[in-house]
């Protein structure tokens, strides 16, 4: 039976769609892609991102702690709240549906929550000991504020009370990895980190071991996800949008695309995404509408004090 031509514009734009999404495998979808710099403030040494209001973008500085907001339409910024000095960093960071930012404070083992419109620190935690912790990521679900410590294998989580209200400093949990978890002496272990599609579990990427898990926020044990001979060595930043996970694996200096099943236990790469000339070991990433927004650390660059930092978007 032959196909009927009037169907034919409609199937074009519906596999645009998919490719559009990560949704099917993109073959020569590179073709679809652009990317540009959106600049920084020179050193102002980039980490984490997320997307507020609009086009409102946030940022934090591993240089002073910093927290800087973006507009990705037009590229004006400033600061927003001053960090607290080399010692206290602004690594991974999330906003909630009420303005808050919550903040991973690195090597200073806290975690700070702020105010997005005054740039007033509302809150701050203790959730490690200097020098051995960095606090590296965070992840919002309902009830909880979830981090990830390189250094040491758990989870700190702050419980959300009602409307949002945040918990004192004995209220912190602490939930040790378990299970197929395995802590890499001497290196940074638990970075990125979401929730899986059914929003039942956390999925944690351990970028030295190359693998990612899936843990359970009752009992800390972990599971290896299925990654079907995919590779996320190097891997930093998650973001998952339904069941598509994208990994930032930074030295790489690319983002690993997958199809997760539903309980988050398998995972199919899709896609690899690059941008050449306007990656430069990207950490993070957020979506607004079909474009990625991932700042660019840098690291290892000669005078990062000085050095010019940008955020890449990516425009699918």
């Amino acid at each position: 039976m032959s196909r009927s031509p009037q169907r034919r514009p409609f199937l074009i734009l519906l596999l645009a769609g998919l490719l559009a999404f990560g949704l099917v495998q993109p073959g020569a979808s590179a073709d679809h892609r652009s990317s540009e710099r959106i600049p920084l403030p020179d050193g102002f040494r980039p980490e984490g991102i997320t997307i507020g209001h609009g086009h409102t973008a946030y940022l934090g500085s591993l240089a002073d702690g910093d927290i800087y907001r973006l507009n990705l339409r037009t590229g004006d910024g400033r600061v927003i709240s001053q960090g607290a000095g080399p010692e206290h960093p602004s690594v991974g960071l999330k906003i909630d549906r009420r303005g808050r930012l919550f903040v991973s404070g690195g090597s200073g083992g806290d975690a700070r929550v702020i105010d997005s419109r005054s740039g007033e620190v509302l809150a701050s935690y203790t959730l490690g000991t200097p020098p051995d912790t960095f606090i590296n990521d965070v992840v919002l679900t309902r009830r909880m504020a979830w981090f990830t410590d390189s250094r040491q294998p758990v989870l700190s989580g702050l419980p959300l009370g009602r409307h949002g209200a945040l918990p004192d400093q004995s209220e912190v949990v602490r939930l040790p990895l378990s299970g197929d978890w395995v802590q890499i002496a001497g290196s940074n272990n638990a970075n990125g980190i979401a929730t899986t599609p059914g929003r039942k579990a956390l999925l944690v990427v351990n970028g030295t071991a190359g693998k990612l898990f899936r843990v359970d926020t009752t009992t800390g044990v972990a599971t290896e996800v299925d990654l079907n001979g995919a590779s996320v060595e190097n891997g930093d930043g998650l973001l998952r949008k339904g069941r598509i996970l994208y990994v930032v694996r930074n030295r790489a200096n690319q983002v690993a695309v997958f199809r997760l099943n539903r309980a988050g236990t398998e995972a199919h790469l899709i896609d690899t995404l690059t941008a050449p000339g306007d990656f430069d070991v990207p950490t993070t990433v957020a979506r607004r509408g079909s474009s990625l927004y991932l700042p660019n650390a840098r690291f290892g660059i000669t005078s990062p004090e000085t050095a010019e930092y940008w955020v890449t978007r990516i425009h699918r």
